[in-house]
């Protein structure tokens, strides 16, 4: 089961996705807050089930 990892660093807050077999998948932009930080897992949990893969040139 996949998990999101919240991290504070010194420029602020950042997610990363990690996979069950615990590499990281995706990482997010910085964000000034926690709660924006959560704000961003929300998003992508709402916005990327059935986003649709492109691939650009």
């Amino acid at each position: 089961m996949g998990k999101f990892v919240i991290r504070k660093t010194a420029a602020g807050f950042h997610f990363v996705l990690k996979a069950g077999n615990g590499e990281i998948i995706a990482t997010s932009e910085t964000y000034k807050s926690k709660d924006a930080c959560k704000n961003g897992i929300e998003s992508v949990k709402k916005n990327a089930p059935d986003a649709d893969v492109v691939e650009e040139d």
